[in-house]
């Protein structure tokens, strides 16, 4: 008896676990998935520019090298995602100025820098566009242009990166959206720092830092908004705490104007 109270007790631990990971707004679902194919020795590292002070507004090139990672590859787990995954495998996504990311499927990319400073977050990512969390994995640099008294930012401050989703999603891509986003200098919990996620107007308190699938999304235009928040829920002061892109579903090619 005690055995089957017990084994009990272990099946209702792990319903109330998945309910905690599983999360509905209205007709919009988020999940949070389970451990993806691990790196756990996986590097990126940034080599030029190696000098961030530049005197004028020029292109740049910037060059990496990637450890225990190979550009190119498709991750090992990709067909069970069930999310949309790059034909072109695992790749460095490139995110200047907060901008959309670049996928850099080479460890290099030209870009050119006005004056003023910016802000460089690079990490390594899986083909379905999912990142890699670890310490040795991202990059993060400033960059000054022009005038060198521009104020700065303090890059030891809690920040909040947008990664997915992104752009155009067609046909079988749709069901399963993927949300992801870059921490710095900080942990999420439900009595710390959280991301609220708002989808188009539901919204969702995130307290652990994951990979979610988004399901229920309309076709057509969809608004997500990221914000790094305390534990009382106040916007947390950075450079891009708050951050709301568009995204486009569509039930098939080309799409109807």
């Amino acid at each position: 008896m005690k055995k089957i109270f017990f084994l009990s007790l272990l099946i209702l631990g792990a319903q109330i676990l998945m309910a905690q990971v599983v999360m509905m707004q209205g007709n919009i679902k988020l999940t949070m998935q389970k451990e993806s194919y691990e790196f756990p020795d996986a590097k990126l590292e940034l080599l030029s520019p190696s000098n961030f002070n530049l005197e004028k507004s020029d292109t740049v090139l910037f060059k990496f090298s990637t450890e225990n990672f190979s550009l190119g590859n498709l991750t090992p787990d990709y067909s069970s995602k069930h999310c949309a995954n790059s034909a072109k495998g695992q790749h460095i996504h490139f995110i200047l100025d907060n901008k959309p990311y670049e996928a850099l499927y080479k460890p290099q990319t030209k870009t050119f820098l006005n004056n003023g400073n910016h802000i460089l977050l690079a990490f390594l990512s899986r083909s379905y566009h999912e990142s890699i969390k670890s310490k040795s994995s991202f990059v993060i640099k400033q960059f000054s242009v022009g005038d060198h008294q521009l104020p700065t930012y303090d890059l030891t401050k809690p920040m909040l990166f947008f990664s997915r989703p992104k752009g155009i999603y067609v046909g079988a891509d749709t069901a399963k959206v993927l949300l992801d986003f870059y921490l710095v200098n900080t942990i999420l919990s439900p009595k710390g720092n959280k991301v609220k996620a708002t989808i188009n107007g539901k919204t969702f308190m995130l307290t652990d830092w994951k990979p979610y699938l988004i399901e229920g999304l309309p076709m057509g235009e969809n608004i997500i908004k990221l914000e790094l928040v305390d534990k009382k829920g106040t916007l947390i002061a950075g450079p891009y705490n708050t951050t709301e892109r568009k995204i486009t579903l569509a039930a098939s090619e080309p799409l109807k104007k």
